[in-house]
């Protein structure tokens, strides 16, 4: 499994694995499936209210463990992070994120500004957001010159975030993927993902994960079933073509999925 190295010049696995929807009673079962094939990262948030369930299914794994920042919190990141770390068992997590930028709080900066002294405290191994816009990102650096690490966004095929993902390439920021297969809306059904499934022998899950991978993004799929698990983990052994990976990148639409950033 491949690792990237992030701009703090620690490594982060580039498959990881989503937990977003599961539920904290079956997290450690899950959790625990999904390292037993081959997961080596495991994504979770506060706002998920399964970091107790994720703790017990990466204990003494020394899987790359990440949660996040609710948006309430923003303005006590220190208190929000202790109460994240009790739940999941740990003393220190390998990345810390701010969630969303929540605008129209005005509170993003100062939060950034709480990461950054929760880095040097040893609670957060490496700091980063989610869901920022290049705006956001502008603000934070210019105020602080920490620049993130991972800016985590919604980016699928339909979706592919092209001047995110540019101004990240500039910045030496990892773009991580969340809902990259589309959340089971009809882009695993799409004519040309089904195509090259068939064309490959791999599932259409298989070919969008790999897609996120030759792109050279980080991506963390949600699945919670041992098959679904292990698909996404063998993704990792596909090549797609570049006349593959030109079909899927003239799939975008702009279809976004998730929240407007601006709106949260």
């Amino acid at each position: 499994m491949a690792d990237l190295t992030l701009n703090d010049d620690f490594t982060m696995p580039q498959l990881g694995m989503g937990t977003w929807q599961i539920a904290d009673a079956q997290a450690p079962a899950i959790v625990r499936d999904g390292l037993d094939a081959g997961f080596r990262l495991v994504d979770t948030a506060a706002i998920y209210g399964n970091e107790r369930g994720v703790g017990a299914g990466v204990k003494a794994s020394g899987a790359f463990l990440t949660t996040k920042l609710w948006n309430d919190r923003q303005g006590d990141a220190e208190a929000a992070l202790d109460e994240s770390l009790a739940l999941l068992g740990v003393d220190a997590v390998d990345l810390y994120l701010i969630h969303w930028p929540s605008p129209a709080q005005d509170r993003y900066l100062d939060a950034w500004k709480a990461l950054i002294d929760l880095r040097a405290a040893g609670k957060a191994r490496s700091i980063g957001v989610s869901n920022f816009l290049p705006e956001h990102l502008d603000r934070i650096i210019d105020a602080t010159g920490v620049v993130p690490a991972v800016n985590q966004i919604e980016l699928h095929p339909r979706h592919q975030r092209r001047a995110e993902v540019a101004y990240h390439e500039t910045h030496g920021i990892v773009t991580q993927s969340w809902s990259p297969i589309g959340q089971g809306k009809g882009l695993l059904t799409d004519a040309t993902i089904t195509r090259l499934a068939a064309k490959h022998g791999r599932s259409p899950a298989q070919v969008v994960i790999a897609w996120h991978l030759a792109k050279g993004y980080s991506v963390i799929p949600k699945a919670s079933s041992p098959e679904h698990l292990r698909e996404n983990v063998a993704a990792q052994e596909m090549t797609l073509h570049e006349d593959d990976i030109a079909a899927l990148d003239g799939l975008d639409a702009g279809a976004r999925i998730g929240p407007d950033p601006q709106a949260m």
